[in-house]
Order: structure tokens, then C-alpha cells, then sequence
């Protein structure tokens, strides 16, 4: 059991980007995913989350979750509820929670904001309540709240493992130092406005249940790790690009051939891929990766990064582009 402090914590975590895509899980209440995955934090995209248990034991007091400056939807407010449920049932309290969530990336648009969002509640949610997690305990809590949340945790490069056991206590990520240093960076290209037509999480359990190519998607998962590992163990640019290209493809072609057929790419998601492969074809290094969404990110080096961007602004229907660099992993920024 933990002592509740009263306080207030604040805590940020930055979105991250999957170069190998976890895309489906092997069990659905524990979050534990179908495959590993790799990604990379990201520093200027993410969120900050402010947590306080209320002390006083209230009969019938709800959490209260605010999300960008307005009370938070019901179906997001439950999600967040739950996730409490198991702080408050680690720490060994019954105590109501006020939740204060900011995002710098639009809400599930396909941008990673379940990612930090669930990072930076994990990190905040259990310090508010008296917890002393280490990072792996993090990462195994936040995955609770979003598969890809685990990775947040840390920053830079960082690998998820599939893990083995029945209860997720190997399902968690780890930092990848071979990584630490590398000046690359990521330019995203937003093409498309509001929420996408059909979230993550059931995305996933349509592909895995209708798709053919579902189980040649896990069975090429390992593979695609091994060469990304060693790419970045290389520092070679090339190499992680054409697998963050191939994973990305193959995630997508898994979700088109579902039933109904899952289809997150607009005109403006292929312009930006053929811009991409131009740029490269013309000498400049640029890889690209799109989530279960419409937005294009381009991998590169940090001195090509203007020139991707400048490309990827010039593609009609992208409304603008974002540069972001490697970034810390999730951390307490205030406590009040």
C-alpha cells in the first residue's frame, strides 16, 4: 500500500512513432501485442497531464477528466477511469482523481496521442498516488492504457518486446542506447483534419479476425526488428528507412484486405509518398512511415530535415508539416 501525498502532479511524455508497426494483440485485456515493434520518441509532440487524488472518500464521486481545456467525452473519460482503476488498486485506495490532459497533436487523428497521452498519465497517476514505479513498471502500466504507450516511457529509439508470459510482465519496452546521439530527424506531414474513421484498437481486432495477410504480417514481424536493430546499431539511415517503409506498407495492406476493408489513406497520403520517394531519387535521404491514419512522417537526417519539409509542404492537400528531433522519455515536470 502506498501513502497518498495530496499533490498535484504534473508530468509530459513525447509521442512516438513506430518504424516496425505494432499492428494487432494476443490477448486484449492486458494490451499484450501480437509482435514487437520499434519507434522513436519524439520531441515536440506529446502531452502534458496534471493528476490529484482527492483525499476525502466521497460515496459516488467520479473521476473528473478534463482533455484540451473542456470536459473530456464519456467514452475518454471511462477509458481514463479504467486506467485509474488499476493506480488506485496498486496503491490500495478507493480515492476520485482529477485529471487535466493537454495534447500538442490533434486526438486520435492517427498522430500517436494515446501514446504520450497514456505515458504521461501513467508517470503522473502513480506518483499522485503514493507509487515509486521504476521505468519497466511504467512501461507495463502504460501499456495497460495503450499498446504503444509502453514506448513513450522512453525516449529516442525504443524496442517493445512481444513477450511470452500470460501476464504482460515481459510485454514491456526498452531503450535502445545503440541509438542515443543519432541526429535524425522526423517531418510530418498532416493530411487530413478531426478524428479518423475508426480507432486503433478496433482497427486491429477487424484485421486480425478478416484479414488473409494478418498471419504473414506477425510471422515477418521478427525479421524486420532484427534488420532495424542492426541498422540502427550501423547508424545506417538507408537501411532502417526501407524497413520502416516495408513494415509500414505491410501494415496497411493487412488492413486493406480486412472486411470491410480498412482504408486511413487520402490523395494527400500518396502524393506525400511519391514526394518522398522523388526527393530520394534526387539524392536527399527521406523514408516513409504513416500510422493507422492518413499523415505521412518522413525519416531523415537533421541536415536534410528543411528540405523534407519543404517538399512535403509543396504536396497539395497537406495542410502543414511538423519537425521533430529524438526526446526524452516520460517524466514528472511539477508536483504542487
Amino acid at each position: 500500500m502506498s501513502e497518498m501525498t495530496g499533490r498535484a502532479v504534473t508530468a509530459v511524455a513525447g509521442t512516438n512513432i513506430a518504424l516496425c508497426k505494432y499492428w494487432g494483440k494476443r490477448e486484449a485485456a492486458l494490451n499484450l501485442p501480437a509482435t514487437g515493434s520499434l519507434s522513436l520518441t519524439l520531441d515536440k509532440l506529446g502531452t502534458c497531464t496534471t493528476v490529484a487524488f482527492d483525499l476525502e472518500d466521497r460515496a459516488g464521486a467520479e473521476d473528473r477528466v478534463t482533455l484540451d481545456g473542456a470536459p473530456a467525452a464519456p467514452a475518454f473519460r471511462d477509458r481514463v477511469s479504467a486506467f485509474l482503476d488499476r493506480v488506485r488498486a496498486r496503491a490500495g485506495t478507493r480515492a476520485r482523481a482529477r485529471v487535466t490532459t493537454d495534447n500538442s497533436v490533434p486526438t486520435a487523428a492517427g498522430l500517436a496521442s494515446s501514446a504520450s497521452g497514456f505515458a504521461a498519465l501513467a508517470v503522473a497517476a502513480s506518483r499522485a498516488a503514493g507509487l515509486a514505479l521504476e521505468p519497466a513498471e511504467l512501461s507495463a502500466l502504460a501499456r495497460l492504457g495503450s499498446g504503444s504507450a509502453a514506448r513513450s516511457i522512453f525516449g529516442g529509439f525504443v524496442e517493445m518486446a512481444r513477450g511470452i508470459s500470460a501476464d504482460g510482465a515481459d510485454a514491456i519496452a526498452h531503450p535502445m542506447s545503440a541509438g542515443d546521439g543519432w541526429d535524425v530527424r522526423l517531418v510530418v506531414a498532416v493530411t487530413a483534419r478531426g478524428e479518423k474513421p475508426l480507432g486503433s484498437t478496433a482497427a486491429m481486432e477487424l484485421t486480425a479476425r478478416t484479414s488473409p495477410f494478418y498471419a504473414a504480417w506477425v510471422a515477418a514481424a521478427e525479421a524486420d526488428l532484427a534488420a532495424a536493430r542492426a541498422a540502427i546499431g550501423a547508424r545506417d539511415l538507408g537501411a532502417l528507412g526501407a524497413v520502416a517503409e516495408r513494415s509500414a506498407l505491410r501494415m496497411h495492406a493487412t488492413a486493406l484486405a480486412a472486411e470491410p476493408a480498412i482504408i486511413y489513406w487520402n490523395p494527400a497520403t500518396l502524393a506525400a509518398i511519391e514526394a518522398v520517394r522523388a526527393l530520394r531519387a534526387r539524392g536527399t535521404p527521406a523514408y516513409f512511415t504513416i500510422d493507422a491514419g492518413p499523415h505521412v512522417k518522413a525519416l531523415c537526417a537533421a541536415a536534410d530535415a528543411d528540405a523534407v519539409a519543404a517538399a512535403l509542404a509543396a504536396v497539395p492537400g497537406v495542410l502543414r508539416t511538423i519537425g521533430a528531433a529524438p526526446g526524452p522519455g516520460a517524466r514528472v515536470v511539477e508536483e504542487t
